[in-house]
């Protein structure tokens, strides 16, 4: 404290590989009081107010990691800032770039991987060697996000991102994965990797980008939906989008929470707003009166404002 940026040294940095913690129920208390916890939501709702109102396809900043200095991706300590000082090193390159080409690639190696005839209609196991090639490459992926003097992070944020996308052994995805992928972008603002001006873009090019990458995954292998709650829970297999993409239609001067169950509204809409394009993947997944189907999402219909529509997701998401 009080040292000018020449003076002051750079915080020692140590990585390891993550470790599962969370083995039964009294462990959640633990979560719960966690530096790690309050990092991750911390990071969740300074996403949320950063696309407040805001259309995907509007314009906003990529930032470059030459640029001065500037505040972290989201505040939780002074130890962020500590990092700042290895921008100089990357040079004019883009994380939010290389973050959407890595997700390029995995999109890829769908095409590359084509379903095989099995007697089961759901889970076809031909996930598993499109799983086990991300699980060899996994490390290799990162390493072209992150610059060379952090490649001891590597294998540290790699697990977050194998774990992101499903599990090989069961073929399903939900909101666990989902929650994965928010910690190893997390992660790479935690490292320096990502910034303050880079919030929209961690939500509406690579966050959306993994969400098209997992909805293709999805179909192709026809994944189960992981610890679902069924009629009871929001959705098969997300949660974040709902509370982003009502953030972004806060205040918006025609859509209310009500016509989000008009097709015709959500055909119109959905390219803009997240939200919508969650219901209409729903709808195209599933088939039946959409109050059946999803019924959590039609009750949250008759909420009056999208600003207590955000508000009651993030409740149930910090219960959930």
């Amino acid at each position: 404290p009080g040292a000018s940026e020449e003076e002051a040294a750079p915080l020692q940095q140590s990585f390891m590989i993550p470790k599962k913690e969370i083995n039964m129920v009294s462990d959640m208390a633990k979560w719960k009081r966690s530096q790690a916890y309050a990092d991750y939501m911390g990071f969740i709702l300074t996403l949320n107010e950063g696309v407040r109102g805001k259309k995907l396809t509007c314009e906003y900043k990529v930032s470059e990691v030459g640029e001065e200095f500037g505040s972290p991706c989201f505040s939780f300590s002074a130890f962020f800032f500590s990092f700042f000082f290895f921008f100089w090193l990357l040079g004019k390159e883009r994380p939010i770039e290389k973050l959407v080409a890595l997700l390029n690639t995995l999109d890829r190696w769908i095409d590359e991987t084509p379903p095989v005839d099995q007697p089961s209609r759901f889970g076809n196991k031909a996930f598993r060697t499109w799983y086990a090639k991300l699980d060899q490459e996994a490390e290799k992926l990162v390493a072209t996000v992150i610059p060379k003097h952090l490649a001891d992070a590597a294998p540290e944020v790699a697990v977050y991102l194998k774990e992101s996308v499903g599990n090989s052994t069961r073929i399903d995805y939900g909101t666990g994965h989902e929650a994965a992928f928010a910690a190893f972008l997390c992660c790479l603002c935690k490292i320096g990797v990502l910034r303050v001006d880079d919030q929209m873009a961690i939500v509406f090019k690579v966050f959306n980008r993994y969400l098209e990458v997992m909805r293709k995954l999805q179909k192709t292998y026809r994944m189960e939906p992981a610890g679902s709650q069924g009629v009871w829970g929001l959705d098969d297999f997300q949660f974040l989008p709902f509370i982003w993409g009502s953030s972004q239609l806060i205040d918006h001067p025609n859509l209310e929470p009500r016509h989000f169950v008009d097709e015709k509204v959500v055909n119109e809409n959905h390219k803009d707003f997240m939200f919508l394009e969650c219901i209409l993947f729903i709808t195209e997944m599933k088939t039946g009166p959409f109050a059946e189907h999803s019924n959590q999402l039609w009750n949250i219909s008759a909420v009056p404002s999208w600003s207590k529509v955000n508000q009651g997701l993030i409740r149930m998401y910090k219960a959930e």
